[in-house]
């Protein structure tokens, strides 16, 4: 497999925090120009808002709500610029006094047209990084997607961009079978049935969808693949141990975002990250699932140079049970960049 060098893994993602303002607030800081970015109130109940540079960015989509998308092409997030985004007046993540979160990757940029799979997509990809935004017109029959990474995805995310209907993740971890998803805007178990991924694992040019409306509606739908960077993400599962010295989970470099899901048990999503919590052990999180304010775990996860260890036998992390993650770093060999391997 080929490798290639990442100068800096915080040009391809980067956690940024930011304060509200009411009105036309320019968030600088992020390093690059975002392709996608996911904004929340920290102080105060909100949704979770996404907005990507393939759908526009004056439309969103609620990561804890089945919603059809939402904005008219200028509200929210006005534009992504070189070094960050612009937040329009009427953002709820925006308001005065909020304190704010947002998650950012580049991608490729402006979407390009990919005949990979048997439907036509639109796709951003930045392959170095292992992430692409891909859109594309489902049919509700089985069919192959292109993704436009050099190597299979280790994660996907699916939603319909204009119909109300759930938000379906695949993950190599539980997907032995390419048959099971998991629900990102709820705390549900895992879901199964041959009619979301058409019982086929992704390659490295295409995902497979089948005939379930959420994954394939019959109109546009928009999913975000992640690949495995060595040095930079890494996206699977693991086996927690129910023990408050808890599990270690290697991933090859140093966190600095991950998000956690179980599978077995209806418990939320949680995302920690090294701007909220610059210090170990990590508290403070946020639910994609839901509305709340971030929230505060005492002494819940380490991240480490080389993966991280969860510090408790909450069941949200570290029960006895699979959970899946998704997570973005920096390798601590060199200052300046990494060489990764995609796998």
């Amino acid at each position: 497999m080929a490798y290639t060098t990442i100068n800096k893994s915080s040009a391809h993602f980067n956690t940024k925090l930011y304060t509200g303002n009411g009105g036309t607030n320019n968030i600088t800081g992020v390093g690059f120009k975002p392709d996608w970015t996911w904004l929340k109130k920290r102080n105060g109940t909100a949704n979770h808002h996404l907005v990507d540079s393939v759908r526009g960015v004056g439309y969103y989509l609620y990561a804890n709500l089945t919603n059809a998308q939402g904005g008219n092409g200028s509200a929210l997030l006005t534009s992504f610029n070189t070094d960050g985004f612009t937040l329009d007046a009427g953002a709820n993540s925006n308001a005065s006094g909020a304190t704010g979160v947002s998650w950012n990757w580049k991608a490729g940029g402006t979407a390009s047209s990919n005949t990979n799979g048997s439907i036509t997509s639109s796709v951003s990809a930045n392959p170095t990084a292992g992430f692409s935004i891909v859109s594309f017109t489902g049919t509700q029959a089985n069919a192959t997607i292109g993704h436009g990474l050099s190597s299979a995805p280790k994660m996907i995310i699916v939603k319909a961009k204009t119909q109300d209907d759930g938000w379906y993740v695949w993950n190599v971890d539980y997907n032995t079978s390419n048959n099971k998803y998991q629900r990102m805007e709820t705390t549900g178990t895992l879901g199964a049935g041959t009619a979301f991924w058409n019982d086929t694992a992704p390659t490295s040019s295409v995902f497979s969808v089948g005939s379930s409306t959420g994954t394939n509606y019959n109109g546009p739908m928009i999913a975000y693949c992640f690949a495995n960077v060595q040095g930079y993400s890494k996206m699977g599962g693991y086996i927690g141990n129910g023990n408050a010295d808890g599990t270690f989970v290697y991933t090859g470099f140093k966190p600095t975002f991950v998000m956690f899901k179980s599978t077995a048990t209806s418990e939320s999503w949680q995302i920690y990250d090294t701007k909220r919590n610059p210090f170990n052990a990590l508290g403070e999180y946020l639910n994609p699932n839901n509305t709340s304010a971030a929230g505060n775990n005492a002494n819940f996860v380490d991240y480490l140079s080389n993966g991280f260890k969860l510090r408790t036998h909450d069941g949200g992390v570290n029960s006895s049970q699979l959970y899946i993650y998704m997570a973005f770093g920096q390798s601590l060999v060199g200052s300046n960049g990494v060489t990764a391997k995609a796998r």
